[in-house]
């Protein structure tokens, strides 16, 4: 038995993409076979090719919806961050102003307060205090009934006890109560 004859190197398989030695008779009796195994198999190459592609396609769109959502969802959430700063920032300055508020009117308080004990300390001064003084200490006798201990408030005025009573006649306790007034009627909106 002799060797088969070595093919030309012009009728190498493709389809193989190895060299085959083949008989020449046999490639061109297999030459329809080859065809419609190459049409296939580039068919087969393309339709591959173009899943592919439309994957790369699906994929990219896919991401590139996911980064749209993604930049929509920063985008709200910044907004988000932004609206609680700035409900925060709102927050802080209501307090500051608030407290400066409350400040003001405590200072303002206090003002009043000092104003009126200083403007009822000189009422001992006048020439009616004592005429006053017996009028106060008598509503305060008549309050709390013939027994009751009545005696001079320091700052003037009187301050009256019974048993388990107590009435303050006192004009530093008149400023007090009279101030007292005017800041609840301030609180409430209503006038003086």
């Amino acid at each position: 038995m002799s060797d088969p004859p070595l093919a030309d190197p012009a009728l190498v398989d493709p389809v193989l993409a190895d060299p085959v030695l083949v008989d020449p008779v046999l490639v061109e009796a297999l030459a329809p076979v080859r065809t419609a195994l190459l049409a296939a198999a580039r068919a087969e190459a393309e339709r591959i090719r173009a899943q592919a592609e439309a994957d790369a396609g699906a994929t990219l769109a896919g991401a590139q919806s996911a980064a749209a959502g993604i930049r929509a969802e920063a985008r709200a959430q910044g907004a988000a961050s932004g609206a609680a700063a700035a409900a925060a920032e709102r927050n802080r300055a209501h307090r500051a102003a608030r407290a400066g508020l409350q400040r003001t009117q405590r200072e303002a308080y206090q003002q009043l307060q000092a104003a009126a004990q200083q403007a009822v300390a000189g009422l001992r001064a006048e020439p009616g205090y004592p005429q006053l003084h017996r009028r106060l200490a008598d509503a305060v006798t008549r309050a709390l009934g013939d027994g009751a201990a009545v005696r001079e408030a320091t700052g003037g005025g009187v301050i009256g006890e019974a048993p388990g009573r107590r009435i303050d006649c006192s004009l530093s306790g008149f400023a007090d109560r009279a101030v007292r007034a005017v800041a609840s009627q301030q609180a409430d909106g209503r006038a003086p």
